[in-house]
């Protein structure tokens, strides 16, 4: 694959950015990467990526309200003392019964989101990708209306406006 900025040498530097619901993907060669100020990397120490994998682990504080800690799954018997220790849930109930203490560390870990919003393929056309960017905009137009939430609103409004030209 081609550097997308010279076009000339060998794009060794994949960017993917997604950033409200869009995905958008960047394909660099180093040159090209460090002019645009993007720092290179080329190999990253076991125990730095560990550190960055394990950061958004939960500390006790974050996830173990005390009077919380004692909830059991009634389907499998897991408790949150467990996930603590585990990091993994006991069943696909767990999400239900655990859920209150569970929200901060999901969103913590998936940058402020709770709910998956799907992919787009890299190889669908631009206009097809323009219509799902604008569908997924009118859904958080219709919810900020709901909730009264004015200026997201019109915010929103301008963006599909933006779109559709």
């Amino acid at each position: 694959m081609q550097c997308q900025i010279c076009n000339s040498n060998e794009a060794t530097i994949h960017l993917t950015e997604i950033s409200d619901g869009v995905r958008s993907e960047m394909h660099l060669c180093e040159s090209c990467a460090a002019e645009q100020g993007i720092a290179i990397k080329s190999q990253i120490p076991l125990n730095e990526l560990l550190s960055n994998l394990l950061a958004v682990q939960p500390g006790d504080d974050e996830m173990l309200d005390p009077s919380k800690k004692e909830t059991v799954c009634p389907h499998c018997g897991f408790t949150l003392d467990q996930f603590r220790k585990e990091a993994v849930l006991g069943c696909p109930k767990d999400y239900e019964v655990f859920e209150k203490s569970l929200l901060p560390l999901i969103e913590k870990a998936h940058d402020g989101h709770t709910s998956h919003c799907g992919k787009i393929p890299t190889k669908v056309p631009t206009d097809t990708k323009r219509q799902i960017e604008i569908t997924g905009l009118r859904q958080q137009l219709d919810a900020a209306v709901l909730a009264e939430q004015y200026e997201r609103a019109a915010e929103l409004r301008d963006k599909i406006e933006n779109l559709k030209k």
